[in-house]
């Protein structure tokens, strides 16, 4: 079978140390994983990670079967890249100096949808916001120009399907199950 990009997004409750029981699972397999973001979702007390990870469709669903079998995890669910909208943020920092010796910079930038987010001292950081490959494009349009500092987020995704999380989590609730399909939902 053949390896593709998988978003797994699991729910959680709101508690110290699931973040080290879920990443000792893909540990374990010896699975690298490509992005994590964790946050809160629209519940309160409900947190929403969301793990990018490359593998065969066999793997991602044993993974995901695992996940739901942690404590305080409410839902594990795997996506594939139709199935979602996804966005990373992306920070780069320039030295002021080099900004305002190249005026192309400002159209540069404008062209990748990107923003100068601060002026201080003597360096400009610009945000993009887009996937992947869109981040990785300014990245390399801007190397030429001694760039200083780059970091990427990781990704975060929400399924196209129509389902509310709320409605998830009180079916939960009344199955006493953690294998619900959020797709159903």
């Amino acid at each position: 079978m053949e390896e593709k990009l998988y978003t797994i997004s699991i729910l959680t409750e709101d508690k110290p140390g699931l973040l080290n029981k879920i990443t000792i699972i893909f540990n374990r397999r010896k699975i690298n994983i490509r992005s994590l973001n964790v946050s809160s979702s629209e519940i309160s007390e409900v947190s929403r990670y969301t793990i990018v990870v490359s593998l065969t469709k066999v793997d991602v669903e044993k993974i995901v079967k695992q996940i739901r079998k942690v404590v305080d995890v409410l839902g594990s669910f795997y996506y594939e890249e139709s199935e979602i909208y996804y966005r990373e943020i992306a920070l780069y920092k320039l030295g002021l100096q080099v900004y305002e010796e190249n005026k192309e910079l400002e159209q540069l930038i404008r062209n990748h949808g990107a923003k100068i987010v601060a002026t201080e001292n003597d360096q400009i950081v610009i945000e993009k916001t887009g996937i992947k490959q869109e981040t990785h494009e300014l990245y390399e349009a801007l190397v030429p120009y001694d760039l200083l500092e780059f970091v990427r987020s990781g990704r975060v995704a929400l399924s196209k399907s129509k389902r509310r999380t709320e409605a998830f989590i009180q079916e939960l609730e009344t199955s006493n199950s953690n294998s619900l399909s959020i797709k159903e939902f």
